[in-house]
């Protein structure tokens, strides 16, 4: 075989194999045998006249010759979506919302379907940006909201994202709670709280992080890993039982038996941004690009107000404004 002649589907497994470094898990996010994917791999270097991976029984590397291909098989692929998009007409494109209920995201996707209404914009909600990202890379998803910054490194690589809204946060009280008849909650007056961040979750590893890090040195204890309540009845339920405040954002649905409550002195601030995978193209997309430019200038989103609280990754200083 000619180099030239090369199909797409050899440039998507050696991909595939070189971003996980591992051949069962290339060959389970591709849905194909892994017996296939060493035979599509083995053509490919034929076709080639090179090798592409250091196989061991223990690792998987890439050889200079493989580090020199991956960039440009991208690029291929990448062409070949485009192609493919351009002529076949779009598919569905899949936006995880990461919760059913009110959000920064849900309010992107509407204005996205305004603006793209030949489009379909289907949502999902994954829960959480660290599982619904992983889902993106291998492309079972394609676009997503969260705390891009807070992700591994090596997964945040194999995306592009963009900063979309610094979304306040609130917390969560249930009723009856000593800080519930106020109308904002200084951080310190957590001092000496539990307060509940999805510590435990593995879908929620991000948001986790940002909770720690604002905590640390404010005398706020990060509550232990508990069971993963799906849908707002067993959070409510969970809730009552634990009676420990709730790390939200302002936008988060209202719940009956809690009060929600803006977080003060400082304003600590979420940053959000829209994820998808690296060379990806949708005209949906461009709908959701264009969406969050523009709600994000009328509603200044991205302005950053006095006396606040941001991630040291956006601050270069722990608790940095």
């Amino acid at each position: 075989m000619n180099p030239r002649d090369v199909e797409p589907r050899l440039l998507r497994g050696f991909v595939a194999v070189a971003e996980e470094l591992h051949f069962t898990r290339a060959a389970a996010r591709l849905y194909v045998a892994q017996q296939a994917l060493s035979r599509d791999v083995r053509r490919l270097e034929e076709a080639l006249g090179a090798g592409l991976f250091v196989r061991t029984t223990r690792a998987v590397e890439l050889t200079a010759d493989g580090e020199r291909l991956l960039p440009l098989a991208r690029r291929v692929l990448a062409a070949h979506e485009g192609l493919a998009a351009a002529f076949a007409g779009p598919r569905a494109l899949l936006v995880d919302l990461n919760t059913d209920g009110p959000s920064t995201a849900r309010t992107v996707l509407e204005r996205a379907r305004e603006l793209a209404p030949d489009c379909e914009l289907m949502a999902r909600f994954e829960s959480g940006l660290t599982h619904a990202a992983a889902e993106v890379a291998a492309g079972r998803l394609d676009v997503s909201f969260g705390y891009a910054d807070g992700l591994d490194p090596a997964l945040r690589a194999r995306l592009a994202y963009r900063p979309v809204r610094y979304e306040p946060l609130a917390v969560l009280l249930p009723d009856g709670h000593p800080l519930a008849a106020r109308a904002e909650v200084p951080l310190d007056a957590l001092a000496g709280e539990t307060v509940y961040a999805g510590a435990g979750n593995p879908r929620t590893l991000e948001w986790t992080g940002l909770a720690r890090e604002l905590f640390a040195g404010r005398g706020i204890a990060l509550a232990p890993p508990a069971p993963v309540a799906v849908g707002k009845d067993e959070f409510r339920r969970v809730m009552a039982k634990t009676r420990n405040p709730v790390l939200v954002t302002v936008d988060f649905l209202d719940l009956p038996g809690c009060v929600k409550r803006p977080l003060v002195e400082p304003v600590p601030l979420s940053p959000l941004s829209m994820v998808w995978r690296k060379g990806f193209g949708h005209p949906g997309l461009d709908a959701l690009h264009q969406a969050a430019a523009g709600i994000a200038a009328e509603r200044g989103w991205l302005d950053v107000p006095p006396a606040s609280w941001r991630p040291a990754a956006l601050t270069g200083a722990p608790g940095g404004g």
